[in-house]
């Protein structure tokens, strides 16, 4: 099992959103960053953790927990031209984009800023506080995972 960090905008799609999701389960679509979808493609798997991320907002926050449910499947966002996600190189018969299942475990009591995980020396080389860090998807490791699910209430 691996621990991720997968950053939504609230606006678009909140931990809030994912609870209320039939099933409590979506598919994470919309990844068009070739490092993030090898992260789909070749690390993530059915049982890995996710801590769910609100950025572009206000106060920019881990605000829960959820976990990956499904295998990497081919994300057909990018073959519709009509949705945002298009890529008109993108092949049907050899996809680009990926994503997977994911399903709400657990909303925070305390979400964790983003300014507090910069301040904890614990969390200092986590790979959401690196210099030029943007991707949507990212690992975490095991001891980055427990100290941000005890900031956040959830141990």
């Amino acid at each position: 099992m691996k621990y991720w960090l997968f950053k939504s905008e609230p606006d678009d799609f909140s931990i809030d959103d994912l609870a209320a999701s039939d099933k409590q389960t979506t598919f994470w679509f919309g990844i068009r960053n070739y490092q993030a979808r090898n992260f789909i493609r070749d690390e993530l798997q059915p049982d890995d953790l996710i801590l769910f991320y609100h950025s572009s907002c206000a106060v920019p926050a881990v605000v829960g927990t959820a976990i990956v449910v499904s295998e990497a499947q081919t994300d057909n966002t990018a073959f519709d031209p009509q949705s945002p996600y298009f890529d008109a190189k993108s092949d049907p018969s050899k996809p680009r984009w990926l994503g997977v299942d994911i399903q709400f475990q657990r909303k925070f009591a305390t979400p964790v800023t983003l300014r507090f995980i910069k301040q904890d020396e614990q969390l200092q080389r986590m790979y959401l506080v690196q210099k030029g860090n943007r991707l949507s998807i990212q690992p975490v490791t095991e001891d980055e995972w427990q100290r941000i699910l005890t900031l956040g209430g959830a141990q």
